[in-house]
């Protein structure tokens, strides 16, 4: 199947994708933002056009949850207007469209992990600009597949974060010897090696609609970052904390862990374990 397109192939799962088709033979054009801009509109309808992809990823987003709430406009270009201008220009070429979103749509009430048909109620400016993509997208052209993930980790890191919550813990215990981390937001951390095998499995076994798709299981912020100095061998003092500890704009669910039930209804298995793809992630990086 190809050729393929993946936006953000600069980004942690873009260029993780990229790897994956590299290895599997599959012909694509990484497209990363500094080849192609998603808020140019007339940009992307050209080159696309040009490309005549059988398959557009959309891993560009402005997911830093904080400046999204200082600039929601920006928000709502880069995760809204963009992903309905993709959706026009695929609906075009009669290509099929992934496009990437996350647990942010959920407002973390549920108290158990969120599925597919769950109705989304985000808290903050991130959350609604993802929701308001994924509408979009629905409205305006059927072949599209949406997956929503969360806890993204890979690779070295977000250039729009400074890293990731894996590198940055690893940073702030080698220079800290501590950390403080909160214990009331759970989520469902997700290897974006992991995340790009089973985007792509989707797309071969014909998957359509929405997706959600994380490494299995869920644990808390604090969780998290006892399990990433654990296996690292690192001792390293991880002070529990509530949210209120941290002074922020941005509301944040307590509880985005994700389940899915349609994966099954495609015989597709879900991904391994969280603890499992940290080890191997976490045996890749140099240092302590």
């Amino acid at each position: 199947m190809g050729p393929v397109a993946v936006l953000g192939a600069g980004g942690q799962l873009g260029s993780d994708l990229c790897r994956l088709l590299t290895h599997r033979g599959v012909p694509h054009f990484p497209l990363a933002h500094a080849d192609l801009d998603v808020c140019q509109h007339e940009a992307v309808a050209r080159r696309l056009a040009q490309l005549r992809p059988r398959v557009v990823v959309n891993a560009a987003a402005f997911h830093h949850v904080e400046r999204c709430e200082e600039e929601p406009e920006r928000a709502f270009a880069v995760n809204a207007l963009a992903v309905r201008n993709l959706a026009l220009v695929c609906r075009e070429l009669g290509a099929l469209l992934v496009h990437i979103s996350t647990d942010y749509v959920f407002d973390g009430e549920k108290g158990a992990p969120y599925i597919e048909d769950d109705p989304v109620s985000p808290l903050n400016a991130y959350g609604v600009s993802k929701a308001a993509g994924e509408f979009f997208l629905r409205a305006l052209w059927p072949e599209h597949i949406i997956v929503r993930t969360s806890g993204l980790y890979g690779g070295r890191g977000s250039s729009v974060k400074g890293g990731n919550f894996v590198l940055t813990m690893l940073r702030l215990g080698a220079e800290q010897g501590e950390v403080w981390v909160v214990t009331d937001q759970a989520l469902s951390p997700t290897y974006s090696a992991d995340l790009a095998r089973g985007l792509w499995a989707l797309v071969e076994a014909g998957g359509r609609g929405t997706y959600h798709l994380v490494n299995e299981g869920w644990c808390s912020w604090h969780e998290f970052a006892c399990a990433i100095f654990r296996l690292k061998g690192m001792a390293v003092k991880v002070h529990p904390v509530t949210s209120e500890h941290f002074a922020g704009r941005a509301r944040r669910p307590r509880f985005s862990a994700l389940g899915s039930v349609r994966l099954g209804e495609l015989g597709l298995a879900p991904l391994r374990p969280w603890q499992e793809a940290l080890a191997e992630y976490l045996s890749g990086l140099e240092g302590p």
